[in-house]
């Protein structure tokens, strides 16, 4: 099997980048599809128009409804052809990014991502996670290559609330452990073929990155300002995490949160809140040593992540609930199946509750 390790063309961070995306645009297509939602648009309009109309590119706004469906994508797709343009722009957050890249690929057009939140780790990867109209999760469309460019501005980031820096962290938390998983047991990544040791040493990374400068960004962050720490912890949710999740792989923390679409509870957590979680129920199901387990409790805590089900929502008839997380988080073809050894429906089911425990009793202690 290849080893295989892939990135963006080109990722570009720092304070105040957005104005200058029209001359990173411009060698790419004359005209482009800007996509992003009411809140994100009203914020960097006038902003994107100004660097377009500096470096004469043509646009076209499009509002997104929110969810990425195959029927949102379809939509966005019809107006982008009928505007003419020969480029996608993404602006906003990870559902807004993942149906620029999914429309790009069906119109084999250039994309740019930009960000606006470091919630996900979606930006810099080849692939979208489609969802039904509801929101559960239907598929991940895997892309023939990653985003031409990925352009953070660390200033917008810093601007957005607090708990969207903490989801990301949670998305990027997961990374090194399931990265780790799939080198253990030579799973094949998201890239097409099993890993590389520079993307474990990314997830690595990634990993030591979040627990050095994790606290100190939430704080600079809660003030809305940008600080080296905060430069950090979002390059290790975008670019380390995207790398490292892509090229090292999946496991078991992003199925716990695939099946916890299944049920309605959790619907209104923030997509790295929920693989937090699941990360610590990756690590029961290790059956992770009381010191590495302690060290993610603690560090969820002081960073704001859920680490029991009642922070997640889940308070009333549990065990039904949680039956049916473990069954979806074991469907045919779910990356826990990537994991070093067997698991079965019932292993998640004892996963998903003692982490709730050990969770709780954790909190009980601070």
């Amino acid at each position: 099997m290849d080893k295989i390790i892939q990135s963006p063309g080109k990722y570009i961070q720092g304070a105040d980048v957005i104005a200058r995306i029209g001359q990173y645009a411009s060698p790419l297509a004359d005209k482009f599809l800007v996509l992003g939602d009411a809140f994100v648009l009203g914020l960097t309009e006038a902003i994107l128009t100004k660097s377009f109309n500096e470096h004469n590119v043509g646009y076209a706004i499009a509002k997104f409804n929110g969810e990425c469906s195959q029927n949102e994508i379809n939509r966005l797709i019809e107006l982008s052809r009928k505007e003419g343009c020969k480029g996608v722009i993404g602006i906003g957050g990870g559902k807004t990014l993942d149906t620029a890249k999914a429309m790009a690929f069906h119109m084999k057009q250039p994309v740019i991502i930009a960000p606006t939140i470091a919630s996900t780790d979606a930006p810099c990867s080849a692939l979208s996670v489609v969802y039904t109209d509801q929101g559960e999760f239907e598929t991940y469309l895997l892309l023939p290559s990653n985003p031409n460019i990925v352009l953070v501005d660390t200033k917008i980031i810093a601007g957005a609330p607090a708990r969207l820096l903490a989801a990301g962290i949670g998305d990027a938390l997961a990374t090194y452990f399931e990265a780790n998983a799939c080198k253990t047991s030579c799973a094949v990544t998201m890239a097409g073929g099993v890993s590389t040791e520079a993307a474990l040493s990314l997830a690595s990374l990634c990993f030591d990155t979040l627990l050095e400068e994790g606290r100190k960004a939430m704080i600079a962050v809660e003030k809305n300002v940008v600080t080296e720490a905060v430069e950090r912890v979002v390059e290790a949710n975008t670019y380390l995490s995207g790398i490292g999740f892509e090229s090292g792989g999946l496991a078991a923390a992003h199925a716990i949160h695939n099946g916890l679409t299944a049920i309605p509870d959790a619907h209104h957590m923030y997509h790295g809140e929920k693989v937090a979680f699941g990360t610590l129920v990756q690590l029961i199901l290790e059956n992770a040593s009381t010191k590495q387990l302690n060290k993610i409790c603690e560090f969820c805590a002081q960073i704001g992540l859920p680490i029991t089900l009642k922070e997640l929502g889940i308070t009333e008839d549990i065990e039904a609930k949680i039956r049916i997380v473990a069954e979806s988080s074991c469907a045919e073809g779910e990356t826990i199946h990537n994991m070093p050894f067997e698991v079965t429906a019932d292993k998640v089911y004892a996963a998903i509750l003692t982490a709730d425990e050990y969770g709780r009793l954790h909190l009980a202690k601070r």
